[in-house]
């Protein structure tokens, strides 16, 4: 099996936590600070496990202290054992490290009671072997958060990126509230009900017979193509800004008739575009 190994490492305070935080989002097996001398146990124990952890990143960093002066000779072990690994160093400024540790009231690994200036030239001594190898090099100096991930998606995405965002489409029943994770909420009870036919009452929108009735009328039709119309839009705007998933809710009074068939329709048509869509009804056997 062909897994992808990641080790995300670089100066303290450039992002090594934020940027695993994202790889975890696309799927990835995430450690962070392994002891150096454990990874090639870790490697080898992973290539024992199925394709849950075909994506791995390690985070090294200054706090493995004695084991830096073994990663060398570590990874080239792996080389010769056929491992492939990609190695991703976080740079940033001396200035703008120290603004975010004076921001943040954290102490530097290596500063204890000194100086964080200090500690962080001495930082760059001590990494300059793993960043001569570096695969890739971030300088975090100026990125706001979402620049940085449209940074990692572009390295460890590259086609695949809209397929790792996620669209939750939900049905509700207004009566027992709205889903508190919704990020867009959409009431459909302008629709002609069908509670109020004798022989669709019991049904749900999963039913033909219900389905075709709401559908059937000219709104039902217009707001299913302006809503889709209008996701098209929206969802590239929201990976820009760095949002990996969405939560559309859709509801009606009980949340069994025209939420339930809005919202399969609108499932029908997002299948088309090239995001992972998942279908969920949340009040329909209430």
């Amino acid at each position: 099996m062909d897994r992808r190994y990641v080790i995300v490492t670089g100066m303290s305070g450039a992002g090594r936590s934020s940027v695993l935080k994202m790889l975890e989002d696309m799927g990835y097996f995430c450690v962070d600070n392994l002891p150096v001398r454990l990874i090639s146990k870790f490697t080898k124990m992973m290539e024992t496990e199925g394709e849950a952890y075909n994506h791995v990143a390690l985070g090294i960093d200054i706090r493995n202290l004695e084991g830096l002066s073994e990663l060398d000779g570590i990874l080239d072990r792996l080389t010769e054992e056929g491992y492939h690994y990609e190695i991703l160093f976080l740079e940033a400024d001396n200035n703008v490290l120290v603004k975010r540790y004076k921001e943040t009231r954290r102490n530097h690994p290596l500063a204890l009671q000194g100086r964080v200036d200090k500690a962080i030239e001495a930082e760059r001594v001590e990494l300059s072997f793993i960043k001569k190898r570096a695969d890739y090099i971030l300088d975090t100096s100026h990125m706001l958060i979402r620049e940085l991930k449209h940074e990692i998606d572009r390295i460890f995405l590259g086609e695949e990126e809209y397929e790792n965002f996620f669209v939750t489409i939900l049905s509700f029943g207004f009566k027992y509230g709205i889903p508190e994770d919704s990020d867009l909420v959409f009431d459909v009870r302008f629709l002609p009900n069908p509670f109020y036919i004798p022989e669709l009452k019991p049904l749900t929108g999963n039913d033909r017979a219900v389905y075709d009735y709401v559908m059937a009328v000219e709104q039902a039709q217009t707001f299913q193509r302006q809503l889709f119309e209008m996701l098209q839009f929206l969802i590239p705007n929201y990976i820009t800004e760095g949002k990996n998933q969405i939560v559309i809710s859709i509801g009606c009074t009980g949340g069994k008739h025209r939420s339930v068939t809005m919202a399969r329709a609108l499932t029908e048509q997002m299948k088309r575009l090239p995001y992972t869509v998942k279908l969920e009804h949340r009040d329909i056997e209430k």
